[in-house]
């Protein structure tokens, strides 16, 4: 929690002490009488624990510290405060605006959004002379944030080492200044907290017999297996990018001319949009050969394109990459694309630029388990689903996609599922029959069965 990284993640499995060390960290600073920290959770419920670590910890750190239950803050006293905080929706975080905080800490950073982490940046100013800003945060993988935690912390560099990236801003007198800024993931396992193992040598024993995703990722730290993630069977191999075995991810080549090709969309503007394009073989395994994705860099958001351009890059895409240029590409989107009611369709807008689609399927379940089913391996290790491994939003958004809490069928439509959208609607264009066997029905009971005749036959006389 000392370093000197503008954000740090600490966490990975359970058992690692990271709430603690939230708590503890907030107190840092409490010296200066302007100091003001903030922690928060999800929901208000679940502060309940860490109020109950500060109430632990804080008094016997500052005997003359005072808490206020019902505003759940503390007070110092040099008049630094502690408050502990939720925002359980997006719009929560207009209950921050116009407050400063010198410390910002997220317990469970995956249950967060995005948008609701980058905001609270806003928020987090030295309030004085002495302190300084800067954000802390723990997390478990899985969760509707797994996807963009990941791609932020944990993807880019190996644990403990430093991500640094520069930002820039237009100053008053037009001059542009740019501003270093660093971020870090610090691993955490049960193994790290000496003190639990002391008091509860067993609880390793608990967490492994978790089911095999849980205990991989709560024991392990494992953020590419976790409780709730909806495609478990996705499997990213390097060694397997030549053979085409024990992978979806490929390398890329030359798509022979007797294969179909297909182009799936999902329309975006606030959040991104999605371009696939698709192959298909003679024995109808789907390859992903291209894409075309509307993201700023910051997750799951937009880049604001007007359909007339998305429809220019296309065309683009498709007369200079050698896989696509020539060919017949049989478009699929989302039907609501084809909405009139506002006036002209985003359909209609991308037709006038000569890019046409087909109204796609968009029945949820029965795409998802399409993608299932083409995801499954055969007996030589070979799956009915490609992927090209220069797909990367694809690759980055697929396996972090988790189910909805509403319809636990279904993925979370909240997340970054955009890519996702417009395979379900080329896969839903060709459906295959499902690789698993129905269940026979039960037959109902009859003593005088077949299988019963050896006690029952008499009773046929």
């Amino acid at each position: 929690m000392r370093r000197t990284e503008y954000e740090a993640l600490y966490g990975g499995a359970a058992g690692g002490g990271k709430s603690e060390a939230l708590v503890m960290e907030a107190l840092r600073q409490i010296r200066f009488p302007h100091y003001k920290g903030l922690i928060l959770r999800k929901t208000y419920p679940q502060l309940s624990e860490l109020i109950e670590k500060s109430l632990y910890y804080y008094p016997r750190a500052v005997p003359a510290a005072r808490f206020n239950a019902s505003e759940h803050y503390w007070t110092f006293p040099s008049g630094a405060k502690i408050v502990f905080g939720a925002m359980q929706r997006p719009e929560d975080r207009v209950k921050y605006q116009g407050k400063s905080f010198d410390y910002v800490a997220f317990d469970e950073l995956t249950h967060f959004t995005w948008e609701e982490y980058s905001y609270m940046f806003s928020r987090n100013r030295a309030n004085g002379p002495g302190t300084v800003g800067y954000v802390r945060a723990t997390a478990n993988p899985g969760g509707v944030g797994h996807g963009w935690v990941k791609a932020r912390f944990i993807t880019p560099a190996p644990a403990g080492t430093p991500i640094t990236e520069s930002v820039e801003a237009r100053m008053p007198d037009g001059s542009v200044k740019t501003y270093p800024r660093s971020r870090v993931f610090i691993n955490s396992t049960v193994f790290d907290n000496f003190a639990l193992l002391k008091n509860d040598p067993d609880y390793v024993g608990r967490l492994a017999m978790l089911p095999p995703a849980e205990k991989a990722a709560l024991l392990y730290g494992d953020w590419d297996s976790f409780s709730g993630q909806v495609f478990a069977e996705w499997r990213d191999d390097p060694a397997g990018y030549e053979t085409r075995r024990g992978t979806h991810v490929i390398a890329p080549f030359a798509i022979p001319k007797a294969w179909s090709l297909y182009r799936g969309f999902d329309f975006g503007y606030a959040k991104p949009f999605s371009v696939g394009w698709y192959a298909v073989d003679g024995d109808r395994r789907v390859y992903r050969v291209r894409e075309l994705y509307g993201c700023t860099g910051a997750p799951n958001v937009g880049v604001r394109w007007e359909p007339s351009r998305i429809a220019e890059e296309i065309k683009a895409a498709e007369a200079s990459d050698p896989n696509l240029k020539g060919r017949y590409i049989h478009g699929i989107a989302d039907p609501s694309i084809f909405d009139e009611s506002r006036g002209d369709s985003v359909a209609l807008l991308m037709e006038r630029r000569g890019v046409y689609f087909d109204r796609g399927d968009n029945t949820r379940i029965a795409g998802k388990m399409q993608l299932h089913d083409r995801l499954a391996f055969d007996e030589r290790g070979e799956p009915g689903f490609y992927v090209f491994n220069t797909c990367r939003n694809f690759i980055r958004t697929l396996p972090s996609l988790t189910y909805s809490s509403v319809d636990p069928e279904d993925v979370d439509t909240s997340q970054e599922d955009h890519a996702y959208d417009e395979c379900r609607y080329v896969l839903m264009a060709g459906p295959i029959a499902s690789s698993v066997s129905p269940r026979p029905k039960a037959k109902p009971y009859s003593p005088l069965d077949e299988g019963e005749q050896g006690r029952y036959e008499w009773l046929k006389l």
